[in-house]
C-alpha cells in the first residue's frame, strides 16, 4: 500500500517570492465588501494553500474510513495516511520518536491533557506551578482548575513596560515546591517572543519540567525540540496553515510514560475487562475515541508545503515585513502600539486614542481589511497595560508591504469618522 504525500506541493525557490506564494492560497484573491482582502488575523488562524485544500477533498473522495481498526483496504489506507502525518511531524520537530508525538484538538487541549495528567499525578498540596504574565487564557485556566483541585498555588512571572519576562523575577519563583513551569514561545497578543531556552535551562537547574504553548512560534520560525530540550511542547495545525481541530502534544517519552491517561475509550486500550483495563503504549494511551483523521492528514499535507519552504528567507522577509509595519503604525500620532519587545513575531497590537478598538476593525474591515480586536483570550496581558482591548494586526509570510499601507489608510479613515 502507498500513499502520495506530494499532494501539489508547490517548489519554492530558496530566494523568497511573496507573489509566488500567495498563488497557492485561492482565500487571497477574493473580495470584501468590493474591496481586495487583506488578512491580517493569522494570530488567530492562518489560510490554507491550495495543496491542504486539495487533501480534504481526496481524502473524504477517495479514502474515507476509521483508523487502527478495519482490516479491508480504505480503513488500512486511511491508517497509514494518518500515521504517516506523525510521521512527518516528528521529522518536523526533531522529535526523538513517534511516541512522543501525541494528536489532539489543538494547542488548548494539549495544554489541558497536561494540566489533568501530569497534575494528577505530581502536584499535591503545597505545591506550585509557575507561568507568565503573557499567557493566553488556555495557559492560565487549566493551572488554576488543577491548583485548586490540587491545594496547589499558581505564581505569576512578572512582565516589564515592553511586555517582556522579568528573567530574574521569574528565577525567583523557582523552588523546590515548583512541580511545573508553563509559558508561551510567542505571545499572542503581543507577538512578544520569549527567551526560552533560557528559562528552560534555569528550570531545569531545579529539575523542573517545562510546558511550551507553540501556537503562535511554528508559524513563523522551525522549533528543534531536542536542541529546546523542553518536556512539552504543544502546537495547532489551523495556525500553521493546516485545517483546524488537530493539533499536536510533544512530550519526552520519559515523562509520558509516567502520566496516566487523560480520557478513556478506544486506542487508548490494550484490554478491558469490567475488573480491569490494561492500557496501551504510547502515543495511542493519550488518543482515545476516533480521532479527527480528516484533519490530521491534511495537517500532513501543511507540513509538505512548510518543508519546501525557505525558512531563514521567511523570518528575514517576516521581520522587515514586521518592521516596515511598525514603522508605518507609529508614524501616526494617534496610534500607539501595545508591547514594545526588541524580539516580535508577527503581531503588533494597537489602540487608536479616543477610538475603541472595536470600532477600529469595523471600519478597516468596511475597506475589506480583516484584524482581530479585543482582549485576545489575554485579559491579564490587557489588564497590565491599562486598556480595554486593542486592535491586533498579525502576519504571515504571504503578507506584503502594499497591505500594511492599506491597513495604514484604514486607521485614517477611521480617524476621519471618528474625529
Amino acid at each position: 500500500m502507498s500513499i502520495a504525500t506530494d499532494i501539489a506541493t508547490p517548489a519554492v525557490a530558496s530566494k523568497f517570492d511573496v507573489a509566488r506564494i500567495r498563488k497557492d492560497f485561492p482565500i487571497l484573491h477574493t473580495k470584501v465588501h468590493g474591496k481586495p482582502l487583506v488578512y491580517l488575523d493569522n494570530a488567530a488562524t492562518s489560510q490554507k494553500p491550495q495543496s491542504v485544500i486539495d487533501a480534504l477533498a481526496r481524502y473524504y473522495k477517495e479514502q474515507n474510513s476509521n483508523v487502527h481498526r478495519g482490516v479491508h483496504f480504505l480503513s488500512g489506507f486511511a491508517t497509514e495516511a494518518y500515521e504517516e502525518t506523525r510521521k512527518k511531524i516528528t521529522r518536523y520537530i526533531n522529535a526523538a520518536s513517534e511516541r512522543e508525538v501525541i494528536f489532539v484538538r489543538g494547542t488548548t487541549e494539549g495544554v489541558n491533557l497536561v494540566a489533568q495528567s501530569f497534575g494528577k499525578k505530581f502536584i499535591g498540596k503545597g505545591d506550585e506551578a509557575v507561568i507568565s504574565a503573557l499567557e493566553h487564557h488556555s495557559n492560565i485556566v487549566p493551572w488554576q482548575m488543577v491548583c485548586d483541585e490540587r491545594g496547589a498555588t499558581l505564581r505569576v512571572a512578572p512582565i516589564n513596560d515592553d511586555g517582556e519576562i522579568i528573567v530574574e523575577e521569574y528565577a525567583k519563583l523557582l523552588n523546590a515546591k515548583t512541580k511545573i513551569v508553563a509559558f508561551a514561545h510567542v505571545s499572542n497578543a503581543l507577538g512578544t517572543v520569549n527567551p526560552v531556552k533560557e528559562m528552560i535551562a534555569l528550570a531545569h537547574d531545579h529539575g523542573i519540567p517545562v510546558l511550551i504553548d507553540g501556537a503562535q512560534a511554528l508559524p513563523h520560525m522551525r522549533v528543534d525540540m531536542q536542541d529546546l530540550d523542553c518536556d512539552f511542547y504543544t502546537f495547532s495545525s489551523h495556525k500553521m496553515f493546516g485545517p483546524t481541530g488537530v493539533g499536536v502534544l510533544y512530550g519526552k517519552e520519559k515523562l509520558l510514560n509516567a502520566m496516566p491517561p487523560y480520557q478513556g475509550g478506544g486506542d487508548m486500550i490494550r484490554s478491558v475487562t469490567f475488573e480491569k483495563t490494561t492500557y496501551n503504549d504510547l502515543p495511542y494511551k493519550f488518543e482515545a475515541g476516533t480521532p479527527n483523521i480528516a484533519d490530521v492528514v491534511g495537517f500532513g499535507a501543511a507540513i509538505d508545503y512548510l518543508n519546501n519552504l525557505d525558512f531563514p528567507a521567511i523570518e528575514s522577509y517576516e521581520h522587515d515585513l514586521l518592521a516596515y509595519a511598525t514603522e508605518v503604525l507609529t508614524s501616526n500620532k494617534r496610534v500607539r502600539i501595545i508591547g514594545t519587545s526588541k524580539h516580535k513575531a508577527g503581531v503588533i497590537s494597537f489602540v487608536v486614542d479616543g477610538v475603541h478598538a472595536h470600532d477600529v476593525g469595523t471600519i478597516v474591515d468596511s475597506e475589506g481589511i480583516a484584524v482581530r480586536t479585543g482582549h485576545h483570550c489575554a485579559m491579564p496581558v490587557m489588564e497590565r497595560f491599562k486598556v480595554a482591548a486593542t486592535a491586533r494586526a498579525s502576519f504571515a509570510f504571504y503578507n506584503t508591504k502594499e497591505e500594511v499601507d492599506a491597513l495604514a489608510r484604514g486607521i485614517n479613515k477611521v480617524i476621519e469618522v471618528f474625529g
